[in-house]
């Protein structure tokens, strides 16, 4: 390679054409030797002035100058605040010789709650999102002024605390590092990219931090073991679990580690008929647009199941929540453990603390990093001290000669009075008096007013208290163990002011299994509970047999269950003899127990299906096409068995043709096809015969005869009873055929079997004598014993003793009855 240069030959200028008056010199440079000088030199410069942090101050060259500039300008927090261009402009122009970009991009960064564990830049305005999701606006449009934290890293910067060097044009200095009341490095982290290194350094807790670096400074020979436990582990702007302390426990030993950080979530009934993932905390520096992201591309890849939506529902008043809607029939938390596996919901951190100490990159464990700022917040102290007796030293030297001419005032006066100049003056004063220069020439420079006896009291006060001041930072600079006691106790009262609680967990491995559960829903037995208050549920198994318990609670009068399975469907018929397919699995599990089911903590049947207006559901039934089929009786008195035909691909069915005006009012699954099927009419009239009088008839068909109805009478009450158990009959009877608000005239509860069987399509027997006042019966039912009834909120409600007279009449009830069912 060979470098051109020009040199003047001695003997005056030439002139444009004398090229005889220079002499061409060529260097042969090896082209290795020059690259290698280049990169290092680059290299050099990208490590100490652009990537690498400070391990005193914790700062790179760039925030340590948008800090020290707004310091200089006086944003402070009581202060209004000031386009951030101009922060800007003002950094680039003064201090920091490159792009807007890299500025701003540092500015917006100290400005990010999510970002720093303890924010220095007090932002107005939109400064971004987690993860960058939403960047922050332009510079021209946001605002900011320095936090109250960063008037702490700046303190007593005007004291002589740390050097100064001159900016990169030598119009002005700069501070080579921060005082720093706090370790900055530790508690709010680092990340660059220099050249041949770079620094990955995560946030800790302020309190934390304080108290390890308190610890140290009373005890320096503290191990590493010891100053673990005031800093466990990192401590993250954005909360999170960190996994596995091992790689946290090798990077404070050796300045190098990895852990994993796993986000916050919890299962939730996100809506009325599934379960979802609520997540609060996401891994640091991971926003909910990527994995919202992630996870529709794994959903689209069929990499990730049982995922119906992703909504994210995150607003400034709640924080972070990312809902995560599971399909039914999948285990939110194998769910969950998938979306760890797969998703950015779980991240790696690798940890590598590179700082500059002494201007040389080194790689620090935690011990090590305590003890650089420890060192260096002694010398700050010690400079501050230094400089502020210093200043005390001279104002009591001004006070003391000023006290020695109030003694004589008037000899003062008479000596300026009779002097022909100032210069004369001061050296009949110096004479005088023996003060010294700078004494006599502050004499001359007071004013009269200031020499009243008033004055001299005061500056009699004044020496009084800077030789105490002197005296005390005399005993501080001269005692190591005052200036410890005196760094730790500023550090604690920064702690006290600005420490907050820490919102990342650690967890051991050991403590933090995901979970071992199947991806989806195991198809066990189980049984589905209707109530007499229309809520809907699901029992952990179908072979429990629930005994009679001690203690009612309410929505206990179960008026429909069914054997199912958790994956499979059953039926619902309405009133409009329509049959709808419910999912098993959508259902809410009650808890297991050995008494009645309590279904307080099912669902309404509306969250479920939709029905018409006045459409009610009647019953459930199971699926099964090898059942003896659907019995269904009509408010006309229409009876009809319906063959178990149920084609697989409809999720409606008609079950019967209704002629208008007439809707059905009872609805049971045969189990055995022996059973006997009962009409209770509003007359009074029970009439009771073997289901096998009526034949199967398909789904369109609209039945036949059942029940012969008198003159404006109607059906009240339709089911089937197995005449092999012991079963009761309940009838209430009111006044004028209403029922109010709940409340029953007389009712009466008899024995089954008093009651003889009859044809099809007769009109039966009595079943309730009315007494006077009472036409209509309001409520009926029949069923397997004991009966239980409930009011319309589902609460427990007490029956008669039973009669054995079947047309007896009945007796006045203690309290409200709405329902009657059997046992489940």
């Amino acid at each position: 390679m060979a470098r051109r240069s020009k040199t003047r030959t001695p003997g005056g200028a030439p002139g444009p054409e004398s090229g005889e008056d220079f002499e061409e010199r060529i260097l042969d440079i090896d082209v290795v030797d020059e690259m290698q000088g280049s990169y290092l030199e680059y290299a050099y410069s990208v490590i100490y002035s652009r990537a690498l942090p400070d391990a005193r101050d914790g700062m790179k060259p760039v925030q340590r100058r948008i800090l020290y500039q707004m310091h200089e300008m006086g944003l402070r927090p009581d202060r209004s605040y000031v386009k951030c261009a101009r922060v800007v402009g003002e950094v680039m122009g003064r201090l920091h010789p490159h792009g807007d970009s890299a500025i701003y991009d540092a500015l917006v960064r100290m400005a990010q709650p999510f970002s720093m564990r303890v924010p220095l830049v007090d932002g107005h305005g939109n400064f971004g999102s987690l993860g960058n999701d939403d960047p922050p606006a332009a510079m021209r449009y946001t605002e900011c002024r320095s936090a109250p934290a960063a008037g702490l890293l700046v303190d007593s910067i005007d004291e002589d605390t740390v050097d100064f060097a001159p900016n990169y044009d030598g119009s002005q200095e700069e501070p080579l590092t921060l005082p720093a009341a706090y370790p900055n490095l530790l508690v709010n982290g680092s990340s660059g990219i220099a050249v041949g290194m770079a620094t990955n350094m995560p946030p800790h807790n302020l309190g934390e931090v304080v108290a390890a670096a308190r610890h140290l400074i009373k005890h320096p020979g503290s191990d590493l073991e010891t100053l673990m436990r005031f800093v466990p582990g990192p401590d993250l702007p954005t909360g999170g679990r960190i996994v596995g302390m091992d790689g946290v426990k090798d990077a404070y030993a050796t300045g190098r580690g990895t852990f994993r950080i796993r986000a916050t979530a919890r299962v939730e009934q996100v809506t009325a008929r599934r379960k979802g993932l609520v997540v609060t905390e996401l891994p640091f520096a991971v926003g909910p647009e990527k994995v919202i992201s992630k996870i529709k591309d794994l959903v689209n890849a069929k990499k990730l199941q049982g995922i119906a939506d992703v909504k994210d529902l995150t607003d400034r008043e709640h924080g972070l929540r990312l809902v995560i809607e599971v399909k039914n029939g999948f285990n939110p938390e194998a769910v969950l453990a998938q979306l760890y596996k797969l998703t950015p919901m779980e991240e790696s951190f690798g940890i590598n603390n590179v700082a500059l100490v002494d201007g040389q990159p080194l790689t620090l464990g935690l011990k090590e990093l305590l003890e650089v700022y420890v060192d260096h917040r002694f010398d700050v102290v010690r400079r501050r001290s230094e400089f502020r007796r210093s200043k005390r030293r001279d104002r009591l030297h001004l006070v003391e000669g000023l006290l020695v001419a109030l003694v004589d005032i008037d000899e003062v006066i008479r000596i300026i009075r009779s002097s022909d100049n100032a210069a004369e003056a001061k050296a009949a004063l110096i004479s005088r008096f023996e003060l010294s220069d700078i004494q006599t020439q502050y004499i001359l420079d007071t004013p009269l007013r200031r020499l009243t006896r008033f004055d001299r009291l005061e500056l009699e006060e004044e020496r009084d208290r800077l030789r105490a001041e002197i005296e005390q930072l005399t005993l501080l600079l001269e005692s190591d163990a005052e200036l410890r006691k005196l760094v730790s106790s500023e550090l604690a009262a920064v702690a006290k002011k600005y420490g907050t609680p820490r919102r990342t967990e650690l967890l051991d491995a050991a403590e933090a299994p995901v979970a071992a559960v199947p991806l989806e829903v195991a198809d066990d037995p189980c049984r589905v509970l209707l109530s007499s208050t229309g809520l809907l549920a699901r029992t952990a198994n179908g072979e429990t047999a629930f005994a009679e318990a001690p203690k009612r609670a309410k929505h206990d009068v179960v008026v429909s269950a069914v054997p199912a399975t958790t994956r499979g469907e059953v039926g619902a018929v309405t009133s409009a003899g329509r049959l709808l397919r419910l999912p098993v699995v959508d259902l809410p599990q009650l808890p297991e127990s050995p008494s009645a089911p309590n279904l307080a903590e099912g669902m309404a049947v509306s969250d479920f299906l939709t029905l018409e207006s006045g459409e009610q559901l009647v019953c459930l039934t199971t699926l099964d096409e090898s059942s003896p089929g659907l019995a269904i009786g009509t408010e006309l008195g229409t009876v009809k068995r319906v063959a178990p035909d149920y084609p697989a691909n409809k999720e409606e069915l008609e079950v019967i043709g209704l002629k208008d005006g007439d809707r059905v009012v009872g609805a049971v699954e045969l189990r055995t096809g022996e059973e006997d099927l009962v009409f209770i009419t509003d007359e009074a009239q029970l009439l009771r015969y073997p289901a096998g009088q009526v034949r199967p008839q398909g789904r369109a068909a609209g039945g036949m005869a059942g029940v012969k109805l008198g003159d404006g009478a109607k059906v009240l009450f339709f089911g089937a009873v197995d005449p092999s158990v012991d079963a009761s009959v309940f009838t209430a009877a009111a006044a004028d055929g209403t029922l109010d608000g709940g409340s029953l005239s007389t009712a009466k509860l008899t024995p089954f079997d008093q009651y003889p069987r009859k044809g099809r399509a007769t009109g039966g027997v009595r079943c309730q004598r009315f007494l006077k006042g009472e036409n209509r019966l309001v409520l009926a039912w029949a069923g397997a014993a004991p009966a239980r009834a409930a009011t319309r909120t589902g609460a427990p409600a007490e029956l008669p003793e039973p009669d054995p007279r079947r047309d007896g009449s009945g007796l006045p009830l203690k309290g409200a009855v709405a329902a009657i069912a059997g046992p489940v």
